[in-house]
């Protein structure tokens, strides 16, 4: 007998330490049944197997604690109080009934998960009772049936066959029960350890504060722009200062963030200067004015841009002193009507010296002046100048020259070469003056 006590709680100490705790604390309530007389044909075949009526059995109740230990494993304890004549058993004398109260520990072992709704379980463990005066231990081992109600409350029903471990007080016995149990303490859960803190992330760096990080950043040091990869452009070019020759002035990138250059430094740059290395104007393509007939008067002050001729003659070719003469003479021997701007015959002679030399030189232009004595108004001398001068251009081109080479132009008595006081100094000053050109 003490074979199979030792078995029993060896095998309870090894469930006990072999598996973690998981279920709640229950507290029930049982009904049950006890049946005396079966045993003793279980062990007596030639007796034959009695089973007891319901009303034969003896009745209790008990009240039981409950522990999870696995999710498969459960302890309990059973207070049990049977009802029973305990005297007839160790006396051989029947009395009236008596209550035998026991305490009942066991290890109850499910093949399904504490959460399943039906869980049928092995139970085992051992027992000791007080029996009308007489103590008693026993073996109690058999089957059972959880019925889960959303682990709140559980049913427990269990067949048992209570071995006694005192037979002359306490006969071997199948116990039926039937109760109750309400979850009063579940099981402590245990918080999941928090989660391992996310891996830090770096902010990246962006030293120079230009919103450039520093990764993308070609100049981390210094603010720059995000088109130029973080990099500064004093001029505003477009071009980063680590790339502008000329950082301080737009320019180009083409010259390496400097303007277009200007070699002869003339103002017209050397892309549109069609003379880089001679200072000119731009109206000519940054070229010098040019001088077309190498005179050395430049075409914009050379009247004579053909033909060459000094400067005191604004590039013009000087006219030969006899024929300036001829044409002094000439007009020396210019005569009018007196009072009047009709020529007189004896100055074609004189004119028509003039229009050969014009003709001989297409080039030639002439100035003709009309001027007056201080005799009669002033208005009147400079009407009559005007028309002599007039007069004289008409023959001239009467002859075949251009108009447009001719000038006339009076000045009535503004201009006096001599006194008009006598009568020789108004006759030099009564005169029409022709000035000879080639420009």
């Amino acid at each position: 007998m003490k074979q199979k006590l030792t078995l029993i709680l060896a095998i309870t100490l090894l469930a006990t330490t072999a598996f973690s705790q998981k279920k709640g604390t229950l507290l029930g309530l049982h009904f049950n049944l006890a049946d005396f007389t079966a045993p003793l044909g279980i062990k007596d075949p030639i007796t034959g197997k009695v089973y007891s009526k319901f009303r034969d059995m003896s009745k209790g109740i008990s009240i039981s604690y409950w522990k999870g230990i696995t999710k498969r494993v459960d302890f309990s304890v059973k207070i049990n109080a049977m009802f029973h004549d305990y005297a007839a058993l160790y006396r051989n004398e029947a009395r009236q009934t008596e209550i035998g109260l026991e305490l009942e520990p066991t290890i109850n072992i499910r093949p399904f998960n504490d959460a399943a709704l039906f869980n049928p379980f092995l139970t085992v463990g051992v027992g000791g009772g007080y029996y009308s005066g007489e103590f008693a231990a026993y073996i109690p081992a058999g089957l059972g049936l959880q019925v889960n109600f959303n682990s709140q409350m559980y049913m427990f029903i269990q067949g048992q066959y209570k071995w006694s471990l005192e037979e002359k007080n306490l006969g071997d016995n199948l116990f039926y029960s039937i109760g109750l149990a309400q979850n009063i303490g579940r099981e402590k859960v245990i918080a999941p350890p928090p989660p391992p803190p996310p891996p830090v992330v770096e902010v990246p760096a962006d030293r120079d504060g230009d919103g450039v990080l520093d990764v993308d950043d070609k100049c981390p040091d210094v603010k720059g722009l995000a088109s130029l990869q973080g990099c500064p452009d004093r001029d505003g070019d477009g071009i980063a200062d680590g790339d502008d020759k000329c950082p301080d002035v737009a320019g180009l990138a083409r010259y390496q963030g400097c303007p277009i250059p200007d070699t002869d430094g003339d103002g017209v740059n050397d892309e549109v200067d069609k003379c880089v290395t001679v200072p000119g104007l731009a109206r000519y393509q940054g070229c010098p004015i040019p001088d077309t007939d190498g005179d050395g008067v430049n075409d914009e002050e050379d009247k004579c841009i053909n033909e060459k001729g000094p400067a005191s003659n604004f590039g013009c070719p000087v006219i030969d002193v006899v024929i300036v003469d001829k044409v002094n003479r000439a007009a020396k021997n210019i005569f009018f009507a007196t009072g009047s701007a009709k020529l007189l015959a004896k100055s074609y002679t004189s004119l028509n010296s003039v229009v050969a030399i014009l003709k001989d030189n297409p080039t030639y232009k002439v100035a003709i002046d009309g001027h007056t004595d201080d005799v009669g108004k002033d208005e009147m001398n400079q009407t009559l100048s005007d028309n002599r001068a007039a007069s004289v251009k008409a023959y001239i081109v009467s002859k075949g020259i251009e108009e447009g080479r001719l000038t006339s132009t009076g000045y009535g008595e503004s201009k006096p070469i001599a006194d008009n006081k006598t009568a020789a100094g108004k006759a030099k000053n009564r005169r029409v003056e022709m000035t000879l050109s080639n420009y």
